[in-house]
């Protein structure tokens, strides 16, 4: 199985990028303007005629081309003030994954929003309870922890089970995912840039491209298209970052954090 997932964040009007989701050094870098995020999901739309799919679709064979999703992640509340407006004229849904221990707080959606997307056709899913730093270096009670209970918030929240999540941060394992399984999340998104699908105890586990501010909008057409240089250029750009994160482990952080402070 393949599928192409886009990874994006908030979606901001005008330039007040401390409006929704997370504040500080480098996270405007994920958000893109209204304008750039229309402009986006336009190109998409010239290349792919057809709806993307949902993450519990992706078991169903299909002969056709490779599926695209479209996903949000920190729980934002621009989820609700501009992403599920701009998917709505297109019949479009989304998957939006919220950070639970952000749940109400300024910036971030509250229990009311959740039950409207949710009621709009979107799924809703885990983005872990604190939104570690390196997920992928908690305790194997931690990463539960971090799974269970931000699962049983949003279950609560919109009284179903929630069982789908994304990895905060871009450090995924196989310990993550086995702690993910082992919590009740059938489909699990990282960050890895690839189309390949993996099972792990159960969980699928959905690679990402991500995009970020200042990308032209012809990228997110070009990486749902057949055949795509960008996919390509951010594997290449990933396996280099996850050696990198591999031996330089802290200094990698801080280095990280000084180059994309504001």
């Amino acid at each position: 199985m393949r599928a192409i997932c886009l990874l994006y964040h908030d979606v901001i009007e005008e330039t007040d990028w401390n409006s929704s989701g997370f504040t500080g050094p480098g996270t405007s870098k994920y958000k893109l303007s209204r304008h750039e995020f229309e402009a986006h999901v336009a190109s998409i739309a010239k290349l792919r005629h057809e709806p993307p799919k949902l993450a519990h679709e992706l078991t169903t064979a299909s002969d056709g081309a490779v599926p695209f999703l479209l996903t949000f992640d920190d729980g934002g509340e621009s989820a609700v003030t501009a992403v599920a407006g701009i998917l709505k004229r297109l019949g479009w849904s989304g998957h939006f994954f919220v950070t639970a221990g952000q749940i109400g707080k300024k910036g971030f959606l509250n229990a009311e929003q959740i039950r409207s997307l949710r009621s709009e056709g979107h799924v809703v899913g885990s983005h872990s309870f604190s939104h570690p730093i390196r997920m992928s270096h908690c305790s194997e009670e931690e990463l539960l922890n971090e799974w269970t209970s931000s699962i049983k918030i949003l279950s609560d929240i919109l009284n179903e089970q929630v069982d789908t999540a994304s990895v905060p941060g871009g450090y995924y394992s196989t310990r993550v995912g086995e702690a993910a399984a082992e919590a009740g999340i059938r489909v699990l998104f990282n960050s890895e840039p690839t189309t390949a699908l993996h099972n792990v105890l159960g969980c699928l586990v959905v690679g990402r491209y991500n995009i970020s501010r200042g990308m032209p909008p012809g990228v997110s057409g070009d990486l749902v298209s057949g055949r795509s240089q960008e996919r390509s250029r951010q594997w290449l750009y990933w396996n280099f970052k996850k050696l990198a994160k591999k031996f330089a482990g802290r200094p990698y952080l801080a280095a990280r954090q000084w180059l994309l402070r504001e």
